[in-house]
């Protein structure tokens, strides 16, 4: 099979529900030629890179999916290369429901979004947990300047991924992005301002 997120996700029900549904020819396409989507490429690597935010659902003992969203500063899940990405454990409101449902099944699946652009990448992976202990992954997954206590670290490797497209992903803005957006605006506003509680030329 070609497309390795299709081959992972297209159960045979799922495949029988695209048949019912008449999508399946068109997803049929997808499963042809050499495997593909299971290494990150540059794009993919600078699409993690710029995110703030992910959301990760894990598996419990007892069947039940969990979903957690994970965030930090933008980068803080890194590339490390193209089937293995990371990210520093910053201690939360210590449940622990991801990390307990990981030590009996390592399988996740991530969401990264960027609803700005109205842009969405899924991925497929399995975790390793690691102690803070080892120095050597802690170090690369660091984040300087970030006051947050870091437990453990995850590593996860690349099973699958996909693209999704944009249909019915609302815009969103963070702070930042809406203070970018407005600073010459602001500027403008502010030399007005000044230039209004200066006093006038005589003539003017």
């Amino acid at each position: 099979m070609g497309n390795k997120f299709a081959e992972i996700a297209f159960t045979p029900t799922v495949k029988a529900v695209q048949e019912q549904s008449g999508s399946r020819s068109n997803y049929a396409r997808m499963e042809g030629g050499e495997p593909r989507n299971d290494r990150l490429g540059p794009s993919e690597a600078g699409f993690i890179g710029e995110r703030d935010s992910f959301y990760m659902a894990s598996i419990s003992e007892t069947g039940w999916p969990y979903m957690q969203h994970r965030g930090g500063p933008q980068g803080f899940v890194r590339v490390l290369d193209e089937k293995t990405l990371g990210f520093a454990d910053f201690r939360g409101n210590r449940q622990y429901v991801s990390v307990g449902n990981l030590m009996k099944d390592d399988r996740v699946s991530l969401f990264f979004m960027d609803y700005a652009n109205r842009t969405r990448l899924k991925l497929l992976g399995r975790v390793k947990l690691v102690d803070v202990s080892d120095s050597e992954i802690s170090e690369r997954l660091k984040v300087p300047g970030y006051r947050a206590a870091v437990e453990r670290s995850f590593l996860i490797t690349v099973e699958a991924f996909d693209w999704n497209c944009p249909q019915h992903i609302t815009q969103r803005y963070s702070l930042g992005d809406v203070e970018q957006a407005t600073a010459s605006l602001r500027q403008r506003v502010a030399d007005l301002e000044a230039e209004l509680a200066s006093p006038r030329a005589p003539g003017a």
